[in-house]
């Protein structure tokens, strides 16, 4: 009998075992692209800039692919610049050179994360389903790369070698990798740093995803077409009130006090939405904090903007502010012709002070 007893304790903590498996499989099957590319970013980066160009794609109608003529992949790059969804690429100035001569471009990419930090820099791109990573690694054989001793190791390039290939070339793409597995491309203008980030892509140094502030922020994100996404010591600093002049850090720290509760923030995001609308994701320290912020940072943004000149409302007009979980959301309707998430990504920027 108490053989029997220990069986069937076994077989229920086996499937209790097999539904927290599955249900950890399913939360990171349900995760966003924008979550996805943390796992390849290492921890320290502080500021990643997003471009979703599938989404980006999809916005402006572009029937574009890896096959189409290389004006074609410029001219996608062009068209996005006035709706604000391409700015942040490491991609741009580069679109047509990598097109015709690296064999993936924002034409046929899936999406691209820029991660900086204080140690260095790395693009990661994922590539389509149907990309040949076997012609990837001949043409960068053809311009000039050494190639690497391990097949996932990185191609040396080096700062000499990008005015050969195309004076447009973006000192991102001196050093490349190629993760054929999991469809991606690594780049960097840093052969060192470039290391460090498969180390992350191998789970051998830890990703951006690993930092749980980070992690909230870009969970409430939706499905961003493009934006900006911050650690909160790096958005305390490049968006502070304190770049702006004396008269406006006067004015400002006046509708701060008018405001209400401002706690600094643990994470920032800014990106466009489909179909235009822009999501602004401010982290707090706890649920708390976020309830408390929620009426003050609308409050912030919907009235003067010192720093960046005359009013917020003549940028965006707030739909919704509304918590969710540590973080508080605004749904920002921007006016026709306003670069907001460009513009804003860079301070003093009032509703995201610390």
């Amino acid at each position: 009998m108490r053989k029997r007893r220990l069986t069937i304790v076994g077989v229920v903590l086996a499937l209790v075992a097999a539904v927290a498996i599955g249900v950890v499989v399913w939360q990171r099957q349900d995760r966003t692209d924008l979550e996805r590319a943390l796992e390849f970013l290492p921890g320290e980066t502080m500021r990643v800039a997003w471009t979703d160009w599938h989404g980006v794609r999809d916005e402006l109608g572009a029937d574009v692919d890896a096959d189409s003529p290389g004006e074609d992949a410029q001219k996608l790059v062009d068209d996005g610049f006035e709706p604000d969804l391409t700015s942040g690429s490491a991609m741009v100035q580069s679109a047509l050179a990598l097109h015709e001569k690296f064999g993936f471009s924002p034409a046929s990419v899936e999406w691209e994360a820029l991660g900086q930090s204080d140690e260095g820099a790395v693009v990661a791109l994922r590539l389509a389903d149907d990309a040949d990573f076997d012609e990837l690694a001949k043409n960068l054989v053809a311009l000039g790369y050494t190639d690497p001793a391990e097949e996932d190791g990185v191609w040396q390039g080096g700062i000499d070698l990008m005015p050969k290939i195309d004076p447009s070339l973006n000192p991102e793409f001196q050093y490349v990798a190629l993760l054929a597995d999991e469809r991606m491309v690594l780049t960097s203008d840093e052969s060192t740093y470039l290391e460090t980030a498969l180390e992350t892509a191998k789970g051998d140094h830890d990703s951006l995803e690993s930092v749980d502030d980070v992690a909230s922020v870009a969970a409430a994100a939706g499905d961003a077409v493009s934006g900006v996404l911050m650690q909160g010591e790096h958005a305390c600093q490049a968006l502070a009130m304190s770049q702006a002049d004396s008269e406006d850090q006067r004015i400002a720290e006046d509708l701060v006090a008018d405001a209400g509760d401002v706690n600094p923030l643990t994470g920032f995001l800014l990106a466009s939405q489909p179909g235009g609308e822009i999501r602004a994701v401010l982290g707090f320290e706890g649920d708390d904090q976020a309830e408390a912020n929620t009426e003050s940072r609308r409050r912030l943004a919907e009235g003067p903007a010192p720093g960046q000149g005359g009013d917020f409302s003549e940028r965006f007009s707030v739909e919704s502010a509304e918590q969710d979980g540590r973080n508080v959301v605004l749904t920002l309707d921007p006016v026709e012709g306003e670069y907001v998430v460009s513009d804003l990504s860079h301070g003093p920027v009032l509703f995201a002070t610390c």
